[in-house]
């Protein structure tokens, strides 16, 4: 199994904006009122173009698709959270916690990726969750070590254990299954995506620890990692407020393989992290600050990658 691809689905805002639905639970979201709506919309697809042509450049296949603006969906920009491909054909679909996210959801999507020569084998389809308050927000809810067959996840709101027992058995993945937590206003609260904390790559894992309060928890997921080769890369929580832990592995031309993510979570990066991951890859890091500030994602929630076996 690979762990990273070359192939990349993103979708371009068209009324990208706060979704007030979404805040809730995601503490890294801010109120800009001082931008108008439409402003707030330029700046997000001046750096989403910014973005693509950035990955692009290195090699990447970004299969680029345009947002709709009925109906309306301000968080379009974060596919990664209603669906996975996997390389063997299937396609899986998630149950959203926002219901203005549900509808983000769209086959015409699937049928452009079996155009473009990535056949759909099987679509596992666990939206129904949604009718009991189920959520399992795909590759934010799960990091998946496809190498090792592993799937970390974080339980949230947004992160439901049974569920994701499930997608594993399905998948034939392993589940390591903890809780993490981020201070706001001086209480732990859960962090809504296991996205936002730990990303794992193909000899590496970058991992806030110090948010997995249990400390056998913590023991165990490391445990994990490094059983697996993986060199482990710890940030601070304060690192994570600048979406540090929000970061994706990619290849590129010439099988060089890049670690993608915001300026700002590589300008919070000390020299030696820095170091640490340039041992194993390259980075490759866009302004994202508008899309950050408002939608509570980074870098990594806007790839949706695609796995699928290209005809």
């Amino acid at each position: 199994m690979r762990q990273i691809t070359d192939t990349i689905l993103m979708i371009r805002p068209v009324a990208f904006r706060m979704n007030e639905q979404t805040a809730v639970n995601n503490y890294y979201q801010k109120v800009m009122d001082n931008l108008l709506p439409d402003t707030v919309n330029a700046k997000a697809q001046q750096e989403f173009d910014a973005f693509v042509d950035k990955l692009r450049a290195v090699g990447v296949n970004v299969v680029v698709v345009d947002d709709t603006v009925n109906p309306d969906t301000p968080d379009s920009i974060f596919p990664n959270n209603w669906v996975s491909f996997h390389e063997n054909g299937d396609v899986a679909l998630y149950p959203m916690f926002a219901e203005n996210r549900r509808l983000e959801r769209r086959e015409d999507i699937l049928d452009l990726l079996e155009e473009k020569g990535f056949p759909i084998e099987n679509i596992v389809d666990y939206t129904s969750a949604e009718e009991d308050d189920i959520f399992l927000e795909g590759t934010g809810s799960i990091v998946l070590d496809r190498q090792n067959q592993k799937a970390y996840c974080a339980l949230s709101p947004r992160a439901e254990e049974e569920l994701f027992i499930e997608f594993c058995e399905d998948f034939e993945y392993t589940p390591v299954i903890f809780e993490a937590f981020q201070t706001v206003n001086g209480e732990r609260k859960h962090i809504y995506h296991t996205n936002v904390m730990m990303c794992v790559a193909e000899t590496f894992a970058v991992i806030c620890a110090d948010c997995i309060d249990d400390k056998k928890e913590r023991k165990m997921v490391l445990d994990n990692l490094k059983s697996d080769g993986k060199e482990v890369i710890l940030l601070t929580e304060q690192q994570l407020n600048h979406f540090a832990g929000n970061m994706l592995q990619v290849r590129g031309n010439n099988n060089k393989s890049y670690l993608v993510m915001s300026a700002s979570a590589h300008q919070v990066l000390t020299k030696d992290q820095i170091a640490k991951i340039e041992k194993h890859t390259e980075i490759l890091s866009s302004s994202l600050d508008t899309i950050e500030a408002c939608g509570g994602g980074s870098a990594r929630c806007m790839m949706a990658e695609v796995f699928l076996t290209k005809e």
